[in-house]
């Protein structure tokens, strides 16, 4: 107990997506959740991680990740969404993180077609870190509950990402449909207008 204010236990949670291009044969994706340690958030890029900013796109200098081998995949795209928060005297404080990861991430075929899809991989990332900062923003703190509440908001946003991260490909075919492909740029430009009030989360 400190004499300026009480401080709760820090608590963080991270999923990651990871998604391939396969514009060949047949598509190969694959997703997976993990519980890792996130930093204090930054807006600064660092060697290993990207945070989302509409001015930063991403290059293929970025996929510094080793190619599969014997995949029919010719980029995947790694993005993570995490949080931390803590109550401080008596108000709930938290930090999203949106990042790429530079050395899980990685192209053979390095198109400005392919680097379009795998853009929009992490722009659907972005979109439900602004999606958790609305949620969190809207929540009524109960001080019996919140870390159950809060696990909850925060699995119920990663599930939504996650659905819409296999919709994108599924419904592209992993950028190979180039009608659909389109489709869902425009859909997702969309969504990033539509979620900007809630672009500048902590």
């Amino acid at each position: 107990m400190s004499n300026l204010y009480h401080l709760t236990a820090l608590m963080i949670f991270a999923a990651a997506f990871f998604g391939m291009t396969a514009p060949v044969k047949k598509p190969i994706s694959q997703v997976s959740d993990a519980s890792v340690v996130i930093p204090v958030h930054s807006i600064e890029e660092t060697a290993e991680h990207i945070p989302w900013h509409h001015e930063r796109l991403l290059t293929w200098e970025d996929f510094q990740g080793p190619a599969k081998q014997h995949t029919d995949a010719v980029a995947s795209t790694s993005t993570s969404l995490g949080i931390s928060y803590q109550i401080v005297n008596g108000e709930l404080t938290y930090q999203i993180t949106c990042h790429f990861s530079k050395p899980k991430s990685w192209g053979s075929l390095k198109t400005d077609y392919i680097l379009a899809h795998e853009q929009a991989h992490f722009d659907i990332t972005e979109i439900y870190a602004r999606k958790l900062h609305e949620a969190l923003s809207t929540y009524n703190l109960d001080r019996n509950n919140y870390q159950k509440d809060i696990g909850k908001i925060y699995n119920e946003i990663v599930e939504g990402k996650e659905a819409m991260q296999h919709a994108y490909d599924g419904e592209s075919d992993h950028s190979r449909k180039r009608t659909q492909q389109m489709e869902w740029l425009e859909k997702i430009n969309q969504l990033l207008e539509e979620t900007e009030p809630y672009a500048a989360y902590p």
